[in-house]
């Protein structure tokens, strides 16, 4: 017992990916914060800005799955460490585009696309570590305090970015949130390691705990810590494509993933500009509240993660991972309805916070249902999942401005809001207690039986 208290190697790691995840958010909230600026400078319409958006969630979904193989190839730390880098450069171009130059919304497009392509890889490769190094019965939390980081990055971003842009110009706030991304991914590549038989702080107490919770199958390590990591990450663990894609269950969560995505990119790309263009808050009171947002996704995230940890250990994976995630869109859909129809802008801004905060409740669902049924496909499960989540994502960045404009922005929210309810009944097809192999050995089983 004295050698796991003084060892608690998994969960600094968690909180590192906690950092990246809140980098990633600040590369990518900068947009929709400096939007004004930017469209104002390239003499951009509201639907080009968007865009821009879109164009990042098309490379990041496009890359999705891509990025979660490599990370089941190659590990984690290598993966998100090009990733991470590969991101802070295309942020810096971003900012780099001269205000002359011709067709400016294509080659910002074409800088955002890529930026997307980078950040691609980050949740599928951290999955894909919580798989090895997460027992299955803290994976709700550990997940949850990861995707907090989405919350914490994109909630200091609007004070962080908003007070640059004052001081030094939009540009400057691109250029400092790569150089925070460059330090951030260099340190994770100092720190990390594939598997915790690779790295040498773990104590022999922690490593059985998580051996004895781990549903991925591993080979015991060959020599040092330094091994190559197929010392310890074998092949057999790996599923087949053709086993995911016929996958019911991988379907269902993909689809509830692709509302998740909708809903959540209304507030990411468009919250700030609603707030201050439709409502008529101030530049100060706009930020003050879209703060207010992202900071309940980060109270919420680990809280929907520990309260599915606790349901799952009480009433098991269907009650504890999906129960949660039902509820959550549920509870979503009532805040979007109730809060884009409100009169009092102040209270609508903490409404919609409120429905933020409901929707980021169901967060760690996703990825723990993604870690416990794949395996060691756990990042191509998972990245093929969040590839629904963008392409939601880039739907609503072009269609919520585009409703708005014909229908008015209350329609936007109540489109949203459906889309939580499908959200839910996506999530009731879920069986969380059946892995990718258990499905391929009973449809095999069956078809052996009906031929017989």
């Amino acid at each position: 017992m004295a050698d796991r208290s003084q060892s608690r190697v998994r969960w600094f790691l968690i909180f590192w990916l906690f950092i990246l995840s809140a980098v990633a958010y600040l590369d990518r909230i900068n947009l929709s914060i400096a939007g004004s600026f930017i469209a104002a400078e390239f003499h951009l319409t509201n639907v080009q800005l968007g865009s821009l958006t879109s164009a990042f969630l098309i490379g990041y979904a496009l890359f999705q799955t891509v990025g979660g193989w490599l990370a089941d190839r190659l590990g984690s730390r290598r993966v998100l460490t090009v990733g991470v880098l590969w991101w802070g450069i295309f942020t810096s171009l971003t900012a780099a585009v001269p205000a002359s130059i011709v067709s400016a919304v294509l080659v910002l497009a074409a800088a955002r696309f890529l930026l997307g392509a980078g950040e691609a890889v980050l949740f599928p490769a951290s999955n894909q570590f919580v798989s090895r190094w997460i027992p299955s019965q803290e994976r709700g939390i550990a997940n949850g305090l990861i995707f907090a980081g989405v919350g914490v990055g994109a909630g200091s971003t609007p004070f962080l970015i908003t007070y640059i842009m004052v001081h030094y110009g939009w540009r400057w706030s691109f250029w400092i949130s790569a150089i925070i991304g460059l330090a951030a991914g260099a340190s994770w590549y100092v720190i990390a390691r594939d598997a915790p038989e690779l790295h040498s702080r773990v104590s022999p107490a922690e490593l059985q705990h998580i051996q004895a919770g781990r549903t991925v199958v591993s080979s015991p390590p060959s020599g040092a810590a330094g091994d190559s990591n197929r010392s310890v990450i074998g092949n057999d663990d790996r599923i087949p494509w053709s086993t995911i894609l016929s996958s019911k269950n991988v379907w269902a969560v993909t689809l509830a993933y692709f509302c998740f995505g909708y809903v959540a990119w209304i507030f990411f790309t468009w919250f700030f500009i609603y707030l201050a263009k439709v409502r008529g808050l101030n530049l100060r009171a706009s930020a003050s509240y879209t703060t207010l947002l992202f900071l309940s996704m980060a109270a919420c995230s680990p809280l929907g993660g520990a309260i599915s940890d606790k349901f799952t250990k009480l009433r098991g994976k269907r009650f504890g991972r999906c129960g949660i995630a039902v509820f959550a869109f549920l509870l979503t859909a009532v805040f979007l309805t109730f809060g884009s129809q409100v009169q009092s802008a102040r209270l609508a801004s903490v409404v919609l916070a409120g429905g933020a905060g409901a929707l980021y409740l169901s967060q760690s669902s996703f990825w723990s249902v993604t870690a416990d049924i794949a395996s060691g496909s756990s990042g191509s499960v998972s990245g093929f999942m969040n590839m629904g989540n963008q392409f939601g994502g880039a739907l609503t960045a072009s269609l919520t401005p585009a409703i708005a404009a014909r229908f008015g922005w209350t329609t936007s929210f109540l489109v949203a809001a459906g889309l939580s309810v499908l959200g839910a009944a996506a999530w009731l097809l879920v069986d969380p207690g059946r892995a990718l192999g258990s499905e391929a050995t009973l449809s095999a089983s069956l078809e052996e039986a009906s031929i017989r």
